[in-house]
């Protein structure tokens, strides 16, 4: 495979030469992708335009902070094989956008224009080295982050060159993952589809049939592209990388029938190059989102089969034939438009495809039937019908009026029971290591704190260790096999419009781009280290 390099596009300085316009893949068509996405309060400039050189974590930092009074009673170790680490995605932290060869991204886009993108982010593009020593300094054991499709193929179709820079960059990363004790595991596409795929799309924007976005799944070129670029990658990479994800929570942007079909037929490809063809020996499969749907009233037969409905739109579409073998859901074949089976051959191809069920189970959904009920809705797919197509009633309280949990900024809230509840689910249903691949709480209006303040964030602890003392329940009580968990994320980052959102176990200042450790990173780490194997008898720490 060809490799290039181009150069950097900065708006109002890069012109597109005259002196390679012949070349489909010169610097001028390379330039002229990012003349024609048009992007809004657009501007590049960081602190930073080469790697940066780490520097020792103070000691003065690793200070251990004030213990909450309360806390976990369990006494339960973690497996010896359990895969603990945090996760980040590139569109979120990176930056260097139109840098280094990269090309545009749907992400560019999605934001609307009255919400100015900072397009600099954590320039964790530029200080990988640092953020990977802070956390190996914490004892962080797995790093998970995501490559950006249009940073190893610019021009991303079969038979286009590959972006040398990109290929370069990534191999240090894994190196320094690797240098500081700490495991790398790699996202094949976490939301950022290249724009090619929706450039002449004028249902860009519209409502999709199904998830929130359309992700550019559905175009007709999509499998075999997504197909080459995965091979690329992971014939570079899969000899030191033991975990491979290939599509990040793809209901949300799979936009219809169409998108959600070819992510199952993709993902089958890639999971057979990989143990078929490199003959690889890790770990590859696929992640979900999922607030698990639990019936408004458990005693209620028609609540039980909305909250089966549910869980058969969010998950049965990709699990069914990916992790079972098993045709689409009903409800997905008589509700979607166009939504049709798989043949008997796809099934046997894809069945069995996935060496662990990711899921990304961030709080829970309380679920009831729908005024009229459940088929009158599926029946009608006009505009106005807002419940369409999971035609149930998604809600955040009880039966009793009560939320379901503590709140956090935006759409979660801390469950932890029904975290445990869901675990069972999973594994019961689907007979798959379940690996929670993200998981984590915004502190409400933490972005409008002062530093220490937001340093000592003692409701995301409440979150995680709560989480994570019934992940060991579900092992030691219940024998489901959790394989690891990811903790979403290693510092506050772009949150899909804004930083108000505040995810991170490390405060970033937008201005000097400093981190912060905050308190819970501190809680997370010592409430697994204590209940490893290795440790004093796994005691209550």
């Amino acid at each position: 495979m060809p490799t290039t390099t181009w150069g950097n596009w900065l708006p109002g300085q890069t012109l597109i030469t005259e002196t390679d316009t012949d070349d489909p893949y010169g610097q001028a068509a390379w330039s002229s992708l990012w003349q024609q996405v048009k992007l809004e309060n657009y501007t590049t400039i960081g602190l930073y335009s080469t790697t940066v050189t780490p520097i020792p974590v103070p000691s003065t930092d690793l200070v251990l902070p004030p213990r909450d009074y309360f806390g976990p009673t369990d006494c339960y170790n973690f497996p010896d094989d359990f895969v603990f680490g945090v996760a980040g995605s590139a569109a979120q932290v990176e930056g260097a956008v139109a840098l280094e060869g990269r090309s545009p991204t749907i992400l560019e886009k999605l934001v609307n224009s009255s919400q100015p993108k900072d397009y600099v982010t954590n320039e964790n593009y530029y200080l990988y080295k640092q953020d990977i020593q802070r956390l190996a300094a914490m004892g962080v054991k797995y790093y998970s982050f995501s490559i950006p499709w249009t940073r190893i193929l610019p021009f991303v179709l079969p038979g286009s060159p590959v972006n040398e820079e990109g290929i370069k960059h990534y191999d240090d990363l894994i190196n320094t993952v690797l240098d500081a004790g700490m495991q790398p595991i790699a996202t094949l596409i976490h939301f950022d589809t290249p724009w090619i795929f929706v450039s002449s799309d004028e249902n860009f924007t519209a409502r999709p049939d199904i998830g929130y976005n359309n992700g550019g799944y559905q175009n007709e070129t999509f499998v075999d592209a997504y197909v080459n670029y995965a091979k690329i990658v992971l014939s570079h990479f899969a000899d030191r990388v033991p975990i491979w994800i290939t599509f990040n929570e793809p209901l949300l942007y799979s936009f219809n029938f169409a998108g959600a079909n070819n992510v199952v037929h993709a993902h089958a490809q890639v999971y057979h190059f990989y143990h078929d063809g490199l003959k690889a020996t890790g770990k590859i499969g696929i992640k979900f989102n999922d607030n698990f749907g639990v019936p408004r009233n458990p005693k209620n037969s028609s609540d039980v089969e909305a909250a089966n409905r549910f869980q058969e739109m969010q998950l049965g579409l990709f699990a069914n034939p990916i992790f079972l073998g098993q045709q689409y859901p009903d409800s997905i074949l008589t509700t979607l438009p166009g939504a049709k089976p798989l043949g008997k051959q796809e099934l046997s191809y894809i069945a069995n495809t996935s060496d662990f069920f990711g899921i990304d189970p961030y709080t829970a959904t309380v679920v009831s039937q729908p005024a009229g009920g459940i088929d009158a809705c599926a029946a009608n797919q006009s505009v106005a019908n807002t419940l369409f197509p999971y035609c149930v009633v998604q809600e955040t309280k009880n039966a009793y009026g009560w939320n379901i949990g503590y709140r956090s900024q935006s759409y979660v809230y801390i469950t932890p029971t029904y975290l445990r509840e869901y675990l069972n689910y999973l594994w019961d249903t689907f007979r798959h290591p379940v690996f929670v691949t993200e998981f984590g709480f915004p502190v409400f209006a933490e972005a409008e704190k002062e530093l220490s303040d937001q340093q000592f964030d003692s409701p995301r602890s409440i979150y995680y260790l709560s989480f994570m003392s019934e992940i060991l329940k579900a092992i030691h009580e219940d024998g489901v096999h959790v394989m690891g968990a990811l903790a979403w994320s290693w510092a506050d980052n772009w949150e899909f419009g804004d930083y108000s959102q505040q995810f991170g176990m490390q405060v970033v200042n937008r201005t000097t781009q400093q981190r912060f450790y905050k308190k819970s990173l501190f809680d997370l780490v010592d409430f697994v280290g204590a209940r490893s194997s290795s440790s004093n008898n796994g005691t209550v720490s």
